[in-house]
């Protein structure tokens, strides 16, 4: 498939200047620091923005595999330290010694090969997968164990960028595929629009780094959603660096960022005509129709008074002490009506106290009309006992 053609915005001359200005960085950096006992080869870094969150279709667990011209970690001149899960469950088909010695007789320069049962049981604790993340360069894994290992293996190998990389050991091409994989830079899209990857070493020439930045960036345009359409901006960096831009999306043309000046004349015409017409600005002290109720002053018949005759020393009196009457006025009413319901309140309680009162005197009443009743019975049966006796 060929490559997509850049846009008018992006020239390889802007990645020349953005790798000669971050190694000049670096020397003066170096020439101002105390010198290092061992020498530190440092990463370039591309950081990728996109101009939306990748769908979720999109893996994120998967690196994708981007060819460099120039490699990374190149397994002939270079002595990396790699390391191979394997899948030793029963329906696998596949044991330690039967892998060693497929490495041994295709010469793959593995250093490490973990059975994903012993990944489980002795890499459990934290310091454990510490050790095995900063222990080796590099990493692979079998693809039918790929789902099981963001869980055994914790989030030192995310935070690293050491997660390992996919190779179908049902095939017989074991040595192509991780040679592919050491000469490629891996991009991870996350749940966020940036993504950095690794494009090259300091050690390396100006000329080899550029060259590594333009084929990640043509690689880069290929896997991303929308291709060019969906990336917003490219930067090169180092690890304490500022980000260089290299590449910025035009904005679309959808979005008006400034609005012309013919617009800005309409607005303020339309301004000028409300200001003309009364709508906006100051509200002028004028009253129509004043009628007084005495005839002694010259406006007898209910004269207009204009602005003129008050005088420009009385614009917005009349206004306010209209104002002031209207909410003397309304307090006013206010008053009489809290007073009017506190009396209702206040008679409201009276009634029920003086029924209340009435029941009490009622009931008093009754019961000394009963006493009264029962005295005069007790007093006529003692008559009657008297009479009897003397009878």
């Amino acid at each position: 498939m060929a490559a997509l053609p850049p846009p008018s915005g992006f020239s390889p001359e802007f990645v020349d200047k953005a790798v000669n200005a971050l190694l000049k960085w670096r020397s003066s950096k170096l020439n101002t620091q105390k010198p290092q006992l061992l020498e530190h080869d440092e990463f370039v870094y591309l950081i990728l923005t996109l101009k939306k969150i990748p769908p979720k279709g999109v893996s994120r667990i998967n690196a994708h595999k981007i060819p460099l011209p120039y490699p990374l970690t190149n397994p002939l001149t270079e002595a990396p330290e790699l390391c191979l899960i394997i899948d030793d469950r029963p329906k696998s088909g596949l044991n330690k010694d039967a892998a060693k010695k497929k490495i041994q007789n295709d010469n793959i320069p593995i250093s490490k090969i973990i059975k994903i049962s012993k990944l489980k049981t002795d890499y459990r604790p934290f310091e454990a997968k510490r050790k095995l993340c900063d222990s080796y360069d590099m990493f692979f894994a079998d693809k039918r164990v790929v789902p099981l290992l963001p869980k055994m293996l914790g989030k030192q190998f995310f935070k690293k960028k050491k997660i390992p990389m996919t190779v179908d050991l049902k095939h017989s091409n074991w040595k192509e595929q991780i040679d592919k994989a050491c000469g490629s830079a891996l991009l991870f899209l996350r749940t966020g629009t940036c993504s950095v990857m690794k494009v090259g070493r300091v050690s390396m020439s100006r000329e080899e780094i550029s060259k590594n930045v333009m084929a990640a960036i043509n690689g880069i345009a290929e896997i991303v959603p929308r291709k060019w359409g969906g990336i917003r901006s490219f930067h090169l960096k180092l690890l304490d660096s500022l980000a260089l831009p290299v590449y910025q999306a035009v904005p679309d043309l959808k979005l008006k960022i400034d609005g012309g000046a013919k617009e800005q004349e309409e607005v303020e015409e339309e301004e000028e005509n409300k200001v003309k017409e009364g709508e906006v600005g100051k509200k002028k002290g004028r009253i129509h129709e004043v009628r007084y109720m005495d005839n002694n002053d010259d406006n007898e018949d209910g004269q207009v008074v204009d602005e003129g005759e008050l005088g420009s020393g009385f614009e917005g009196d009349i206004d306010n002490h209209a104002a002031a009457d209207l909410e003397n006025g309304s307090d006013e009413l206010l008053n009489k009506k809290r007073k009017m319901g506190d009396n209702k309140g206040k008679g409201e309680k009276n009634v029920a106290k003086l029924k209340k009162e009435d029941g009490f005197k009622q009931k008093k009443a009754n019961n000394e009309d009963v006493t009264v009743q029962k005295k005069l019975k007790k007093n006529a049966l003692a008559l009657e006992w008297g009479n009897a006796s003397e009878a």
